[in-house]
């Protein structure tokens, strides 16, 4: 087994750093702080596409006004995992591990169905309708895939995150 590297440590103490326990001590507010990332994610993820296909100058702010709050709670949800996505193999025990890949297997079977139904839902729209795809629809429909196939475990692993049952005394060791 490799040893840790400075980075790894630093990683591993940021990623366990209990200043934002308060925004994720109790399932609820898990929940509520993964259901607000969902929502910065779809604004950042609207905003960005409308700049780029729309030509909407506008979301260019909307994008930096977005930027701050998505970071923090993407920060808050790698605190309530304590890393568990973001540090390497060699800083997490077994469990930890076995539950990274619970949380894999699960945010792939969630992505899979929601490519499942948008594609069924696109494929309905071109029998029913007289829509066709064009190079905009069909990089906005990829671009909202990448989106959830990258987010998607991180959300999961927010949402199966337990209480933290340390007390005073853990940390002083």
């Amino acid at each position: 087994m490799r040893t840790a590297t400075r980075f790894d440590q630093r990683m591993y103490a940021l990623m366990n750093r209990r200043e934002g326990a308060p925004l994720f001590a109790t399932a609820g507010r898990r929940r509520a702080l993964v259901a607000a990332h969902v929502l910065l994610t779809a604004a950042t993820a609207t905003a960005w596409l409308a700049l780029v296909v729309g030509d909407a100058y506008w979301a260019l702010f909307a994008l930096v006004g977005l930027l701050l709050p998505w970071v923090v709670a993407t920060g808050a949800i790698n605190g309530a995992t304590r890393g568990l996505l973001e540090l390497r193999g060699r800083m997490l025990d077994e469990r930890q591990l076995a539950e990274r890949d619970r949380v894999r297997a699960i945010a792939h079977r969630v992505t899979t169905a929601l490519l499942l139904a948008g594609t069924a839902g696109y494929g309905a729209l071109l029998w029913a309708t007289e829509v066709r795809a064009d190079g905009t629809l069909l990089f906005t429909v990829l671009f909202a895939a990448l989106v959830a196939h990258w987010l998607t475990p991180l959300w999961v692993a927010g949402l199966r995150a337990e209480d933290d049952v340390r007390g005073d005394a853990d940390d002083l060791h």
